[in-house]
């Protein structure tokens, strides 16, 4: 059975998604609660996974990470398990950071974040064309974010 949520629960949610380094003192004074009561909130919505885990945003290019890219994998459907053995192959490359399931002319839209052009080659070269299960794909390189949302949007 699903945790029914609340205005408050919701107030929660778009704080910690905007500050997950927050206090439980100065969460429980901007949602107007005691730190007792907001503290038990927080762990009910982390218990129930509304809250999946706190994360460091960090800066890609100031990690030496200056290619980004979007990969649309077409898959064969020759093999039983093709998407389980897609997704199993795929957890293993460390260069991949999203792979969404997603309808239309392709079967995977991965990201991928690597540190220049070399680098990108060695992946096609050594892991991505090596997928098994793999019929083709396409690169779309990324040249600038102009929007880039950690917080999922929230009505209220």
């Amino acid at each position: 059975m699903a945790l029914e949520i609340d205005k408050i629960d919701f107030q929660i949610l778009k704080i910690l998604q905007e500050n997950g380094r927050i206090t439980n003192l100065q969460l429980s004074t901007e949602i107007g609660l005691s730190p007792a009561p907001t503290l038990e909130r927080v762990r009910k919505l982390e218990h129930a996974g509304y809250i999946k885990s706190y994360h460091a945003l960090v800066d890609e290019e100031l990690l030496g990470l200056g290619i980004k890219t979007f990969i649309q994998i077409q898959l064969d459907f020759h093999k039983n398990n093709t998407v389980q053995i897609f997704l199993e192959e795929v957890k293993e490359i460390k260069e991949v950071t999203e792979c969404h399931y997603v309808t239309g002319q392709c079967d995977f839209l991965l990201k991928v974040y690597v540190k220049d052009i070399k680098a990108y080659e060695r992946l096609i070269l050594d892991k991505i064309s090596k997928l098994s299960v793999v019929k083709n794909f396409q690169t779309m390189m990324i040249l600038s974010t102009s929007k880039k949302e950690s917080a999922v949007p929230l009505a209220y």
